[in-house]
């Protein structure tokens, strides 16, 4: 999962993904974006969410776990393509209205839900972070639920759909960018104990924001926020953490199993995985020593093993960066993409500790954060009276995505359409209903 921050920080063209909202006039308000981020009820009584993508680009999804990228088409209006998969689906989206809160989405008409919205600026060891509250209208008591991040440096206020569909679906959100990130201030950190800290005070900040809307509040952590969420669970008061496609392993014991999983999954044995697991080594030798030794060693084992068929397999989760990267590029960006890293973090100590009912759902064919002795630990942990349920998506990657293969590429079409319906019930009292489409249950004893 800490792949995901070094290829962001090398990826061309960050700074205009971070960029500042800016005021607008109502006409140029309808070529601006912003115009028309929001959740929008629709003529048939369904809903659909437009946020952020890319520069210029919208992203729909709708509670089915159905999505599409838009992208400009004439004046006013946006064509879609499936999924991630860049293939056009025929959804066309007209958002010349959008400044009076309308939209014509693949021919219906769309009326921007009103949440009831608390901006926020809170303290958490010295820092100030900037989050939001969106609770579903109306003054009914509702569940919260607090959005733990990811390892990624996007801002969560601007991108995280999550804020406005659980809120459509009577459940509040608490979305707020981490330390470094967006609005907040401070030093992005990949610092477990620190990220949990701030996760907690997130939380404190939703409660009290939330008043006496409040019901049920929690955390849903997702890939590194499954290390965060449960360790922030026991710095302050909650009633429940929820983790997709997190791990209860190490972070270098990630990039193990991955690296053993490449192989096997391309049907290559343990010699195979033996020497892929050389290459982590090397790998990790390099992220040891601050990005500031080790690299001959990498560069040898590639040299030997190179023309091999399996080596072209060799993925795991930060071996893939350090092999692709050249050595300049990681030095020059390794300590401050990956500050803070915790490889050795243990997460079964907070696990067992833990005493506030936890769901765990994971994606079985998840090739960054396997998933196998995550759900062999939590079953552990379940056989010791651990209020831990777990869902596995047999046919979904990392972020519960279903997914179309072309070679060995994987493009990422949909989640699960009973995803969000499983967050709203645990959100609201902690129990599971008798079976979710798509979905193998195994429910705390």
């Amino acid at each position: 999962m800490i792949q995901h921050a070094l290829s962001r920080a090398a990826a061309v063209g960050i700074a205009l993904l971070l960029c500042p909202l800016y005021d607008a006039s109502a006409e140029e308000a309808t070529r601006d974006p912003a115009c028309a981020v929001g959740y929008y009820r629709l003529t048939d009584g369904g809903g659909v969410d437009l946020g952020y993508a890319g520069t210029g680009e919208l992203r729909w999804r709708r509670t089915d776990g159905t999505s599409g990228l838009l992208t400009r088409s004439g004046e006013n209006g946006w064509t879609s393509t499936y999924g991630w998969t860049g293939r056009a689906d025929g959804v066309v989206v007209d958002t010349r209205a959008c400044s009076a809160g309308e939209i014509s989405f693949d021919g219906q008409i769309g009326h921007r839900v009103q949440f009831a919205i608390s901006e926020s600026r809170f303290d958490s060891d010295g820092t100030d972070l900037i989050g939001r509250l969106l609770l579903p209208p109306g003054d009914a008591r509702v569940p919260v639920v607090v959005l733990v991040h990811g390892s990624e440096d996007l801002s969560a206020l601007r991108y995280y759909a999550l804020q406005r569909l659980l809120p459509a679906m009577g459940v509040g959100v608490f979305v707020y960018d981490k330390r470094g990130t967006g609005a907040s201030a401070g030093t992005f950190t990949h610092d477990l104990y620190q990220l949990a800290a701030d996760a907690a005070a997130a939380l404190n900040e939703a409660r009290n924001l939330a008043g006496d809307r409040l019901g049920r509040i929690g955390y849903y952590g997702t890939s590194q926020g499954g290390w965060t969420a449960p360790r922030a669970a026991l710095l302050t008061s909650s009633d429940f953490v929820i983790v997709g496609y997190g791990l209860a392993v190490s972070p270098l014991d990630e990039d193990r199993e991955a690296l053993a999983l490449d192989m096997t999954r391309h049907g290559f044995g343990q010699v195979e995985i033996d020497k892929a697991l050389q290459i982590g080594a090397a790998a990790e030798a390099i992220l040891r020593s601050g990005f500031q030794s080790g690299y001959q060693e990498l560069a040898s084992l590639r040299e030997r093993d190179q023309d091999e068929p399996w080596f072209k397999h060799v993925r795991g989760n930060l071996t893939r960066l350090l092999l692709e990267m050249p050595e300049a590029t990681l030095r020059q960006i390794g300590p401050t993409a990956l500050n803070g890293v915790l490889p050795d973090y243990d997460p079964m100590p907070v696990l067992r500790e833990l005493a506030v009912p936890q769901l765990w759902i994971l994606g079985g064919q998840d090739i960054d954060a396997p998933y196998a002795e995550t759900n062999r630990r939590l079953q552990k942990l379940q056989a010791d009276g651990k209020p831990v349920s777990i869902v596995v998506y047999p046919e979904v990657e990392h972020g519960l995505y279903a997914f179309e293969e072309i070679g060995d590429e994987r493009l990422s079409t949909r989640q699960p359409a009973s995803l969000l319906p499983l967050l709203v019930d645990f959100a609201r009292n902690g129990r599971l209903q008798e079976a979710y489409e798509a979905a193998v249950i195994r429910r705390k004893r």
